[in-house]
This record gives C-alpha cells, sequence and structure tokens, in this order.
C-alpha cells in the first residue's frame, strides 16, 4: 500500500476473513505492511483491516488472470524489486492494487462492514427509498475520498518515479469510477413502473481488470520535462505527429506510464522465476513464452464428472469419464 513492499506479504492472505473480538482490527492491523501514519488511521477504522485484506486478495488474483498467458505472471516471487523499479509491470501493480482498494472499499461500506460509511448518498439518487427495497448503493465518494487520505496523495512528490507511481495510481481508482453504473428496479402491480428505485453499483472487478490490461498493452514511456508556464516539472510522453510535434505530449490521465524498458523474464531474475516448467498453448504462445527454448509435450489421463442427472428430490448423479489432455510446457 505503501508501493515500498509488496501487498501480498500478508500472513492471513487466503484465509477466510471474520470479524473477530472487538478489537481485532487492531492486532490485524499490525500485520499489515503499513507506514506508522497508515496503521494509525487503520486502528481508527473498525473493519478496514479485513477490507484492505480482501482487496489485497483481489488485486493478486486479477493480476494474475490478466497475465496468465504472459512472460510476467504476476508471480508473487520477485515482486518486491519490481516494485522498485519503473517498469511497464511495476504501473500495472499500481493500479490495478489502488482499484482494487477502491473497488473493496466501496463495497465494504454497501455491506454494512465498514462502521463510519454506508450505501451511497450521491445527490440526484432516491438511495433511501432503495435502502427501503433492500438494495443499497456502493459508496465510491467515501472510499476514493478515503483511499487519497490513506495513501497520503496531497504530499506529491517531485521525483520522476514519485510522479509516475501516484499518476499510475489514480488510474486505478479511474477506471473503478468509470466503471460506476446506475441501476434501476421497478415496483409495481405486475411488473409496472409505479414506483422506480435507482441505485449506484460497481461493475465486476473482471471489467475492470481487463480495462487496465489494455491499457498496460498501450502504455506510454515518459520523462520528466519543466513546465515554465506553471512552474514545475511534469510528465510527458513521445513527440506528438503533425503541428505540434516540435512538443511532447503529455500522457493522458487514462494512460498507464513508465520509465524504463522491462525485462525479458524468460530466465530466473529478481523480478521473476522466468518461464520455465510454464504451461503454454502450442497455437497461441508456445514460441512466446518459452523465448526460443521450445516447448515439451506430455499426454496425460484426466478425470471429469459427466452424465450428469438431477434425481429425486435433491441430489445429482454423475459418471466419472476420462480423457486423454496433452500438455505443453516451456523447456529448460
Amino acid at each position: 500500500l505503501t508501493g515500498k513492499e509488496a501487498l501480498s506479504h500478508f500472513p492471513s492472505l487466503g484465509a477466510p476473513g471474520g470479524s473477530g473480538p472487538p478489537k481485532g482490527h487492531q492486532k490485524q492491523c499490525e500485520l499489515l505492511q503499513l507506514s506508522r501514519r497508515q496503521k494509525r488511521l487503520c486502528r481508527r477504522e473498525p473493519g478496514l483491516a479485513e477490507t484492505l485484506r480482501d482487496a489485497i486478495r483481489l488485486g493478486i488474483l486479477e493480476c494474475q488472470f490478466q497475465f496468465r498467458s504472459e512472460r510476467w505472471n504476476c508471480s508473487l516471487e520477485g515482486r518486491p524489486s519490481l516494485l522498485k523499479r519503473g517498469f511497464k509491470e511495476t504501473a500495472f501493480l499500481y493500479a490495478v492494487s489502488s482499484a482494487a482498494l477502491t473497488h473493496s472499499l466501496a463495497r465494504a461500506c454497501s455491506a454494512g462492514r465498514m462502521e463510519r460509511c454506508t450505501c451511497d448518498d450521491s445527490p440526484g439518487l432516491e438511495n433511501r427509498k432503495a435502502w427501503q427495497w433492500g438494495v443499497c448503493g456502493d459508496n465510491l465518494k467515501y472510499s476514493t475520498k478515503f483511499l487519497k487520505k490513506f495513501l497520503g496523495q496531497k504530499r506529491i512528490g517531485k521525483d520522476l518515479r514519485a510522479k509516475v507511481d501516484i499518476h499510475n495510481t489514480n488510474v486505478g481508482i479511474k477506471a473503478v469510477k468509470n466503471g460506476l453504473k446506475t441501476t434501476c428496479k421497478c415496483h409495481g402491480v405486475s411488473g409496472s413502473c409505479a414506483v422506480r428505485t435507482c441505485w449506484k453499483q460497481l461493475s465486476p472487478f473482471h471489467e475492470i481488470g481487463r480495462l487496465l490490461k489494455l491499457r498496460y498493452d498501450d502504455a506510454v514511456k515518459v520523462f520528466s520535462t519543466s513546465n515554465d508556464a506553471v512552474g514545475h516539472s511534469e510528465l510527458s510522453g513521445p513527440h506528438r505527429h503533425g503541428p505540434s510535434a516540435k512538443h511532447p505530449a503529455l500522457p493522458r490521465p487514462t494512460d498507464l506510464v513508465y520509465v524504463e524498458d522491462s525485462p525479458s523474464f524468460c530466465r530466473p531474475s529478481k523480478y521473476s522465476l522466468g518461464t520455465a516448467g510454464r504451461t503454454c498453448s502450442r497455437e497461441g504462445n508456445c514460441d512466446s513464452m518459452c523465448c526460443g527454448r521450445g516447448y515439451n509435450t506430455q499426454s496425460r489421463l484426466v478425470t471429469f464428472s459427466c452424465h450428469c442427472q438431477v434425481r429425486w428430490c435433491c441430489y445429482v448423479e454423475c459418471q466419472q469419464c476420462m480423457q486423454e489432455e496433452v500438455v505443453y510446457s516451456c523447456k529448460q
């Protein structure tokens, strides 16, 4: 969360959540790798530690899903070293982590897991009526406000890496905002819309992850330039084409940005375990993932449930079938 450590180094990662004793959240705050200021905020917000843990899990699983077919597969190994650099992969980690935290906080508010926030209270929506009908809007307004306070973004860094990290963090937050949609439900006789209630709802996190992966594919390499008009430096990308070609282009607020080219991730390094032994698709990504080393082919028998039938009253009966499956894996 500070950008200096891996977000995954939490002992209880993967364990089922639970509120525990009244002061249990304070103990959970101590287990998270947070700055001293962040731990103070965490201790004051019952429910926040569990939400942070949910966000960590959400960000890791989505990152690994989006990069499951890439040379860098978002593995936990090498992440601390990766976060110290300015690669495209670092940019994605910052964006997906902030997006996961924004998303988890907003959902935690609407689910009643946070004491200091509740359903969305945006003006123009009949949120109280929605609450009366048993629905509760995701509180993105509180989530983004608290997150900026938690990350301390008011103190913007002056060096290039700090600007890049803050920019990519904000890209993640914007991706969640772009996925916010208004959902309405009709209440009336025979489905008529005599009474209609509307509330704000976040998109599934897979959609946000897919959007950030597209941003990663089109990430912009930037450098720092001085802007005499505003009196400080700013991020600049490649030169534009056309009449303004003499001036470097500013990255858009939705662009992921990076400052140095990534390694190949083909061989084991402090950034990853390499691609040896990784499974791949012969028609798809084996040539790229295996980095020209070739791949092994192995056949195996896979057991799966088949010919399933529902039996009266309440169970499903299946047979066990077997089929041969061919697996391709990168050579050493």
